[in-house]
């Protein structure tokens, strides 16, 4: 079986994110969306917790359309431990520009050091999702627009559900 990591925040996931799952889930027999708990940064405007949730209403809108290969995974600790410990041989990455790219292509190097068997692959975001990012979406909460289609489906009562228990 070919397993593959898709590493992020996912603070909140959107739209973009499950295009990436999707994409993911044509070249994979395992799609792992994980939630990378980061301790330099603050816990987010979701708590690790919350942010998980959210994955995995996302993920099941998404996954009939998938074959019902992607799960969604919290993880502390290392992106290529996360990925070994999953049996995944991929990490793959969404790059919306050339910032992103450029940006990621250094942490798969990184992840090289790490792990010299995982590999690392970019797909491309499509056109119309390249401006679309968790902070943009956490904008777009903050300011009440939920009805965008920006928003990973499925995600929206959730999203109220835990911006009210804030």
């Amino acid at each position: 079986m070919k397993a593959c990591i898709i590493p992020g925040s996912f603070d909140p996931v959107t739209k973009g994110h499950t295009e990436l799952f999707k994409a993911a889930s044509k070249l994979f027999d395992k799609v792992y969306a994980v939630i990378l708990v980061n301790s330099e940064k603050k816990s987010g405007f979701f708590t690790p917790e919350h942010r998980l949730q959210i994955l995995k209403a996302a993920v099941s809108m998404v996954n009939d359309e998938c074959g019902g290969k992607i799960e969604a995974v919290l993880y502390s600790g290392l992106t290529t431990d996360c990925a070994l410990e999953l049996g995944a041989s991929h990490i793959v990455k969404g790059v919306r520009n050339i910032s992103d790219f450029s940006y990621e292509y250094d942490l798969a190097q990184i992840s090289k050091r790490f792990a010299s068997s995982l590999e690392t692959i970019f797909i491309p975001s499509s056109p119309s999702l390249a401006c679309v990012s968790s902070t943009y979406v956490r904008e777009l909460i903050k300011y009440g627009k939920l009805d965008s289609p920006d928003l990973a489906e499925g995600t929206v009562e959730l999203i109220k559900k835990y911006i009210n228990s804030k």
